[in-house]
């Protein structure tokens, strides 16, 4: 194919397909305006394309994009082996098993049309798949797939979109290269020409303001900036992808490059420079996150949309029948949530202990060990990194096992990075310390963290804990999905906690509000004494001597936090602010 891309007309994909793709053809490619661009979508556990908390946002904006009615499109790469399934061996480190190939034909359209992307000098032609996400009303938002694992390409260009974050720097380039531009070319090859608002999830897909430069004859930067609305996520500048002109020059086509240099002349190519400087809006994901965002980029052009979850996705079956029964509405307005506080105490904790019991069965298939359903359980799960500190509660082992023994148990879960050392090693000691305090503390880690197990724990445990390095946690939306099933957060002030937290209301803090923007606050010992002061004194002491006022928490973390921390409310919010549109179901 010498073209860049085949231009079939959409109605073709009528031919040959069953009726729930009929209904995916109500798409309606004229009538879509926004397309949003994420390295990772999640949307379901089955279609392994996500990593953790940013692919999961992403998949919870597109179904409340389906949800309000919103002429949304997603486009993300189609990721046949995953991301590794986690084990842990007998020393407790972390190691890497391949994901096993998944066959996208049982859950996804292949689709017709086909585009080319240059790399290396040589025409990489990528494919694409479909999945519709159905909202509550019916209306669909399509998700595209891109797949560049087909006959037309070599063996090393098929595998390019293997790995979500494998690989090193070239391929995580071409990989951002066939995001970026063989997203657009896909969308166009679709059809879809009206597309006003390009929505970049991070800076992964910055390489569409190239493509959209070509599109325009190369003639002015000053249109593309009046299209694009960029989202970061990552409140320290080493988060972002930055790549040397050297790899660029190798990979990339002349003419790109030669643009690429006029608009990045510092010597490499930014990912977040991209977002920073070519959108005509920019938000971080908590006002927090903006404050820091805008001291270490030095601009007070960054907005700031606090995230939220995807309510009817984050609340479990037994939550869920107790909202439908007393809160009729909270499916299609999540802001009803509000009158979670008239919920029946006796429901409401019948509901809790139910989801407890699923959790602890699922602890016992995974791990042998039986945890007791009448003990306080505090649960801590998250991306294994550094800074967010996941053993930090064990920083003192005596001090801990007099507060906790006999009162508490704890579970833990989360991936490191393949190259994350540090986060390894974090794991390895935190699954050394569980066998240490075995006779005192019951402590368990669940392996290969995924969606389904993300879902069992912010549900059923009594209390979710967050301690990360201040102000490191953008936002963070594992609090939220807790929010939604009457889970307390007990939580650094960091991220979304600073806007959620009301103390012994919603929840508690570790520690003071932090006040001023500091990227090298650094106190374990101080932040660890406190956090075991607020176990002593308050949580403990609630849980079991005060039933009624733990069960007034419990509606007040649904009513204050779950009908604002949704991903409704967030998609709203770019409507009236980055896309200039109203929700047909508002």
């Amino acid at each position: 194919m010498s073209e860049l891309y085949d231009k079939r007309p959409l109605t073709y994909l009528n031919k040959g397909v069953g009726p729930s793709f009929v209904q995916l053809m109500e798409m309606e490619p004229a009538f879509r305006t926004i397309a949003y661009f994420s390295m990772e979508i999640g949307v379901k556990k089955d279609i392994p394309t996500y990593a953790g908390g940013l692919g999961i946002l992403a998949g919870d904006v597109l179904k409340s994009a389906a949800d309000l009615g919103v002429p949304m499109v997603g486009i993300t790469l189609l990721y046949k082996h995953g991301y590794f399934k986690q084990h842990i061996n007998e020393e407790g480190r972390q190691i890497e098993e391949p994901h096993p190939p998944w066959d996208p034909e049982d859950k996804l359209f292949l689709l017709p049309n086909e585009v080319n992307v240059e790399i290396e000098g040589r025409p990489v032609y990528v494919r694409v798949w479909a999945y519709g996400v159905t909202g509550q009303t019916g209306y669909i938002v399509p998700i595209f797939f891109l797949d560049t694992d087909h006959d037309r390409n070599a063996p090393e260009d098929r595998s390019l979109s293997w790995h979500l974050y494998g690989g090193d720097l070239r391929y995580r380039l071409c990989q951002e290269m066939i995001l970026g531009i063989g997203g657009l070319r896909i969308l166009r090859s679709l059809g879809f020409y009206n597309l006003k608002t390009f929505h970049l999830n991070e800076g992964h897909a910055g390489f569409l303001a190239l493509e959209l430069l070509r599109e325009q004859g190369y003639v002015d930067l000053r249109k593309i900036k009046e299209q694009v609305v960029f989202t970061s996520h990552t409140p320290v500048a080493a988060g972002h992808d930055y790549f040397p002109f050297e790899l660029v020059e190798k990979t990339m086509s002349p003419v790109f490059v030669d643009y690429l240099k006029q608009m990045m002349p510092d010597g490499g190519v930014s990912m977040v420079d991209f977002g920073l400087r070519y959108s005509r809006y920019i938000n971080a994901v908590s006002k927090k996150h903006r404050d820091v965002s805008r001291k270490l980029y030095n601009t007070e052009n960054i907005d700031y949309i606090t995230n939220g979850v995807h309510s009817n996705s984050w609340t479990s079956p037994n939550i869920k029948k107790l909202f439908d029964k007393h809160i009729p509405s909270w499916r299609n307005d999540p802001s009803r949530l509000v009158l979670a506080v008239k919920l029946p105490g006796n429901e409401l904790w019948e509901a809790h202990q139910s989801n407890k019991m699923l959790l602890l069965s699922k602890v016992l298939e995974k791990t042998g060990i039986k945890l007791d359903p009448e003990i306080l359980t505090i649960g801590f799960a998250r991306r294994a990194v550094a800074y967010k500190r996941a053993d930090l509660i064990f920083k003192d082992i005596n001090r801990l096992i007099d507060i906790c023994s006999g009162k508490v148990q704890l579970i833990f879960a989360g991936k490191a990075h393949a190259l994350d050392e540090e986060g390894k090693s974090m794991i390895q000691r935190v699954i050394k310390t569980s066998k240490e305090l075995s006779d005192k503390i019951p402590v368990v880690f669940l392996e290969d963290y995924d969606m389904e197990l993300a879902a069992l724990l912010t549900a059923g445990v009594d209390v979710w804990l967050n301690t990360p390095l201040r102000p490191r946690e953008a936002s963070g939306t594992s609090g939220m999905k807790c929010a939604h099933n009457g889970v307390l957060n007990l939580s650094i002030l960091d991220g979304w906690w600073i806007e959620g937290w009301v103390e012994d209301v919603t929840g508690w803090a570790i520690g003071p509000e932090p006040r001023e923007v500091d990227l090298v606050y650094y106190d374990d010992t101080k932040d660890a004494e406190v956090l075991y002061e607020v176990l002593e004194r308050k949580v403990i002491p609630l849980y079991y001597q005060h039933h009624d006022r733990w069960l007034s928490m419990m509606k007040n973390c649904i009513a204050l936090n779950a009908s604002y921390f949704n991903t409704h409310r967030v998609v709203r919010e770019y409507c009236e602010k980055a896309y200039n549109i109203h929700p047909r179901y508002y």
